[in-house]
């Protein structure tokens, strides 16, 4: 656990951090540590981090060493996609048990990895080491070691205990395993000028499909994808591109850089959500691969191929922004999102109320104050109340979240949309913007959401009965209401000739037929007929003598 403890406090000082770097020297010892608070686990402990962010390997055998539940509720929980292997979605776990616990279970791993290895023969193993295995102290470095040399193939230990941090911070060990035992193990078949690395991005619902057909069309070529659709043996070979394009700094800066310091590739952070930060992302990587040695019509081509798609996008674009236009959003997220996201949602016609900024970077937040302006609303934290208190008054017409709090929207009966891990369709570059659109106006334009505001049929009829019911009530106990509501009643429906507008006739003119009731008060007399019928029958005596 030595050398954990000292991966995690390098990964705490790590220099291409903005809130790290300003930090002094003594505040860096320290470290970024905090005390964690009941309910700190809701979004994932360092175990997760890790598995989330290598699982994308599609052609990798990962091998959880720990109870059956570990490997449940990881398995397959962030919605990346496979143009190859599906070997990366078969679930492998030691399940140790009690026996294990008390005995040590690395036996019963080495059992594993051969077992693996017999049925699946994958290119490597990556073994992941969870709490209970640590705490009870079995080496999986030593165990994955002597595994490399009795099959002659790469079998990498992650150790990432879920007890050691957050979900983030699994991220960055996850990375550092990569870069201690895979990458630069490996020299590609061949290299080109311009080879690149998309390093933080996962694929998720195939979001990465929609980029490379743009840089397949300018002849980039992505040597490896840092996990998303990425094979071992692209990644064992990545340290010879030219060039590295960060999608995600809060889960793989500490890759980036490292990757820059070793082999001098050179990174800049982008995002590909919406259409100018898709079209400044193509022109910083034809610039540094130009300035890596690329020829330099790569800059025109660029170009041109912007502004063919931005065209597109833009005409596609143009028949949802009246129905958008002033509409309000709410966009729940965090990381690379909380900023990459909020651009696209401007160019859609949309008003942003507020972004969460829990998982965000300090360049993140700078980020979100360049677009949404000195006063953006950066909501740090929010719970559940305050979220359904604000979507119910309605200071935001849709929400934008992970699926964690899709039940508040719902809830508040408001349009929500799924932007994380979970989602269903891809929303990255050009094309991705106009499905964004598209499924935001499907959203908001949904008759469902006026239908789930009403009251429900038998709570509308209870709140009529309870005002009629209130009414009666107060009538019984007033006898000039009680009176007044007795002369309002209606007797002439059609021409709406009321009780006490008869009575006074009758009264007055003493009159003694329908006839003379219908010439003196419009009455129609159809319908009406036997009601003054009766009444003429039934008149009190001091009317009658009033009228003689």
């Amino acid at each position: 656990m030595s050398s954990l403890a000292a991966t995690v406090q390098n990964i705490f000082d790590e220099p291409g951090c903005a809130k790290n770097s300003s930090k002094s020297e003594a505040e860096r010892r320290n470290g970024c540590t905090r005390q964690l608070q009941p309910g700190s686990a809701a979004g994932g402990c360092a175990f997760d981090g890790a598995k989330v962010a290598l699982q994308p390997f599609t052609d990798v055998a990962h091998l959880v060493h720990g109870p059956i539940a570990c490997e449940g509720n990881s398995w397959d929980n962030r919605g990346a996609a496979s143009s190859g292997s599906d070997l990366w979605r078969t679930a492998f776990t030691t399940d140790l048990s009690e026996t294990d616990i008390v005995f040590g279970g690395e036996k019963r791993l080495c059992k594993a990895i051969k077992e693996i290895i017999d049925k699946c023969d994958p290119p490597a193993i990556f073994v992941y080491q969870t709490c209970i295995p640590a705490m009870i102290g079995d080496d999986i470095n030593a165990v994955c070691k002597a595994a490399s040399r009795r099959f002659s193939k790469p079998v990498i230990p992650i150790n990432s205990p879920g007890f050691v941090g957050s979900k983030n911070l699994g991220n960055k060990l996850a990375g550092e395993a990569l870069l201690d035992y895979v990458i630069g193990t490996r020299e590609p078949d061949y290299t080109t000028p311009y080879d690149i690395n998309l390093i933080g991005e996962y694929n998720l619902s195939g979001e990465l499909w929609q980029v490379k057909p743009l840089l397949d069309e300018l002849g980039v070529r992505i040597l490896c994808c840092i996990s998303g659709d990425g094979k071992y043996r692209e990644v064992a070979s990545s340290h010879r591109a030219r060039a590295a394009m960060l999608v995600c700094s809060k889960s793989m800066i500490n890759v980036a850089r490292k990757m820059e310091q070793r082999y001098g590739i050179p990174f800049f952070e982008g995002s590909f959500y919406g259409i100018q930060d898709s079209s400044e992302s193509l022109r910083q990587i034809a610039r540094l691969l130009v300035e890596r040695g690329a020829p330099a019509d790569l800059l025109g081509h660029t170009e041109a191929v912007i502004a063919r798609e931005e065209a597109r996008a833009w005409a596609a674009i143009q028949p949802y922004k009246p129905r958008l236009e002033g509409k309000r959003a709410l966009l729940m997220t965090g990381g690379v999102k909380s900023w990459s996201v909020v651009s696209a949602l401007q160019e859609a016609g949309l008003e942003l109320v507020g972004t969460s900024v829990k998982k965000s970077t300090m360049e993140d937040k700078e980020r979100i104050k360049e677009l949404m302006g000195q006063d953006a609303h950066m909501i740090d934290d929010m719970t559940a109340r305050e979220m359904y208190k604000m979507l119910k008054d309605a200071k935001a017409d849709i929400m934008l979240s992970g699926g964690k709090s899709q039940f508040v929207a719902l809830k508040a009966a408001v349009p929500w949309i799924d932007i994380n891990q979970e989602r269903c369709h891809a929303y990255m570059a050009y094309a991705g913007i106009v499905k964004l659109v598209e499924e935001i106006d499907k959203s908001l334009s949904s008759p469902m959401w006026e239908q789930l505001r009403r009251p429900a049929p038998w709570e509308a009829l209870a709140k009529a009965r309870e005002q009629m019911q209130s009414s009666m009530a107060a009538i019984a106990g007033d006898p000039a209401l009680a009176e007044t509501a007795r002369r309002a009643r209606n007797i002439c429906v059609c021409n709406r000739v009321d009780l006490g507008t008869i009575e006074d006739a009758i009264s007055v003119h003493g009159l003694r037929s329908v006839a003379a009731v219908r010439e003196h008060t419009n009455a129609a007399g159809g319908c009406c007929q036997r009601r003054i019928e009766d009444m003429l029958m039934s008149e009190p005596s001091d009317m009658r003598q009033a009228a003689e």
